[in-house]
């Protein structure tokens, strides 16, 4: 097992940590980038604001355990996020999209905290068109037994199969165990990693950090424990077919793809969202850092 501490950035205002990726794992089957968005209180007149960017060659996937999110995108889609719902929108060849807090939160104050991650396309979606679907909570499959409560949030996993149209196989969970409670985790997918919220955890007997990135030994299935309340989601998949660039906003299988895509935004030959002025320019090195949302 590898243990990755997460680095701590801010973006437009939002503190986050991010495990993935990093210099020792690349990617945990179609998970290339994670974000723990932290608990953030914003005060009346403030909040998240990330403004209009490009996606390419990648899904992303917003999931809120605290507060909401206005998500627009380049083809016309005005969704409202809230707790326990899943925000999917997959790339293909060119994308926009804003995430803000709503305009009436804004006004009154909220607090927010939740995940986003993006996952690679297949090489054979990387240039497909462009998609968005919105899945309320209660479509997510959930299991709720001995003290354990499995959500599938994406993919399948533990009897589970979440509505979110994944690209190639996925597991994507959220977990949370009572204290004293105990979890195989299975050898359903090839690559795997847990990623610890809140609690006490072990991993066959090994104590896991609070909010660090443990990647499983492939073909293991460990047993975790709890020894205290407990919360952790759990991401995998089939592996990458292929290794995969990320620059900025950009993923792709082929550098030149994301040359093109550099170049695009910065002339502003891209689809908009409508009704959006504002946009995030893009970095001047061509090794910038990506950006969450």
């Amino acid at each position: 097992m590898l243990t990755i501490k997460p680095r701590a950035e801010e973006v437009e205002g939002q503190p986050i940590l991010r495990p993935l990726p990093a210099a020792q794992c690349r990617s945990v089957g179609p998970f290339v980038f994670f974000d723990h968005m932290l608990e953030t209180d914003y005060r009346p007149g403030t909040g998240m604001n990330i403004r209009q960017h490009p996606h390419i060659g990648l899904s992303t996937l917003t999931y809120l355990f605290e507060g909401q999110i206005q998500h627009k995108d380049s083809l016309g889609s005005d969704q409202r996020v809230l707790q326990g719902e899943v925000s999917w929108m997959t790339a293909g060849r060119a994308i926009a999209h804003i995430e803000r807090t709503p305009d009436d939160l804004r006004s009154n104050g909220s607090r927010l905290h939740g995940l986003q991650v993006w996952l690679a396309s297949p090489k054979s979606h990387e240039q497909g068109d462009g998609h968005y679907s919105h899945h309320l909570a209660d479509s997510l499959p959930i299991s709720d037994n001995m003290g354990i409560r499995i959500r599938m949030i994406a993919g399948s996993g533990f009897c589970l199969t979440s509505p979110v149209p994944v690209l190639s196989p996925t597991l994507y969970a959220e977990i949370n165990m009572q204290n004293a409670t105990t979890l195989l985790i299975p050898n359903e997918h090839a690559e795997r990693a847990l990623y610890v919220i809140a609690g006490e955890m072990r991993l066959d007997g090994e104590p896991v950090q609070p909010r660090s990135l443990v990647v499983l030994t492939p073909g293991d299935e460990p047993t975790l424990c709890a020894e205290s309340e407990c919360h952790a989601v759990l991401i995998g998949g089939a592996a990458l077919d292929g290794p995969r660039r990320m620059n900025w906003n950009f993923v792709a299988s082929d550098p030149a793809l994301i040359d093109q895509a550099r170049a695009r935004w910065a002339a502003g030959d891209w689809p908009t969202v409508p009704g959006e002025v504002e946009r995030i320019e893009l970095p001047a090195s061509p090794k910038a850092k990506p950006q969450p949302l």
